[in-house]
């Protein structure tokens, strides 16, 4: 009796899990959500964030204020909420840091978080940012910081809603995502810095930084067209990272990747200028999407209708691949380089 139940209770557990493995997601293919990331929708969000009535979300400002309850509510309508183990959508940075290593007299500010969790490696934490606050207002007048980094900003929002959009199909993500806006960038990457210092998910869990500042817009040297980013960084730690971002691009996107900046050599230091340094500081993968510096860049006239949607929508779509594919993948990318 005690042999025909025990032949039971392993039958059972075999079935367990079978049954585990056959409820697995199939997450071969993005392409349904990816193409859920509109240039309408991302049109719409910029015009908010980057209104006048935000005045020009200065670190710590009411105007950044106003932006960043505007994205929490756009995650709230989403069905999104703050991450676990927390009680808000904001991570407070307190004056008394951001004004440590240079005293610029800002107020207290708050970083954002929004969280999926993954459905098979929730400890596995994937990071996709970008800064949501700009330069405030000069002599009067609102430096708007549509590109710079509203782009960032409206995209992650897109993303996070392809994401949830997957998992209520029932393909949401294996691995968690954090969307994480941080302030302060303007002043020294001080939002980025506080969370690498203080993480809500261990470092060593941290399996990448997508990290996205300025997408909306060209620059000089691709006057004669928009389909291009420059991807900096994805290869400084893990030829996988690098592997990830050129398979998406060419499977799912097809624009032209410009490695200019990522040459250590270069003189403008993009690699050590955005919110992913503060994570490759610690060891984490990170990849910056960018579009370089145009006309506009940190002027009043950097202003929503100067953003080139469509050009916008494929480089949010590209985030977005990376990181369904580092969500979803088996391993999480390798660190193989130093």
């Amino acid at each position: 009796m005690k042999k025909i139940l025990s032949l039971f209770v392993l039958a059972a557990a075999l079935s367990c899990s079978s049954a585990k493995v056959s409820e697995s997601a199939d997450n071969s293919d993005p392409t349904p959500f990816m193409n859920t990331i509109t240039a309408n929708e991302l049109k719409t969000h910029l015009y908010v964030v980057a209104a006048d009535g935000m005045e020009g979300r200065e670190t710590g400002s009411a105007g950044q204020k106003r932006a960043g309850v505007y994205l929490i509510s756009q995650y709230v309508k989403n069905n999104i909420s703050f991450p676990k183990g927390t009680t808000s959508f904001y991570q407070k940075v307190p004056a008394s840091f951001l004004n440590a290593k240079r005293d610029q007299n800002l107020p207290d500010s708050e970083n954002i978080w929004a969280y999926i969790e993954g459905s098979e490696k929730p400890n596995e934490i994937l990071v996709i940012s970008a800064h949501y606050d700009h330069v405030g207002v000069k002599n009067g007048d609102v430096y708007h910081g549509a590109d710079d980094d509203g782009s960032g900003t409206v995209a992650l929002l897109e993303i996070a809603e392809a994401f949830q959009k997957a998992k209520k199909a029932g393909h949401g993500p294996k691995r968690s995502i954090l969307f994480l806006h941080v302030t302060g960038e303007e002043h020294g990457l001080l939002g980025s810095s506080y969370y690498s210092e203080n993480p809500l998910f261990p470092m060593e869990n941290t399996i990448t930084d997508i990290n996205i500042d300025m997408i909306g817009r060209r620059d000089e040297a691709h006057a004669n067209t928009n389909n291009y980013v420059y991807v900096i960084g994805a290869d400084r730690l893990s030829s996988d990272l690098d592997n990830i971002t050129t398979t998406a691009n060419k499977k799912y996107v097809q624009m032209d990747l410009d490695y200019k900046y990522n040459d250590p050599a270069d003189p403008n230091h993009f690699y050590e200028r955005s919110d992913h340094y503060n994570f490759a500081k610690h060891g984490v993968p990170s990849v910056f999407i960018f579009n370089g510096v145009h006309a506009d860049y940190h002027q009043k006239t950097d202003t929503p209708d100067k953003i080139e949607y469509d050009a916008l929508t494929k480089r949010a779509q590209l985030a977005f691949t990376i990181a369904w594919d580092l969500a979803n993948r088996e391993n999480r990318p390798v660190v193989d380089k130093k």
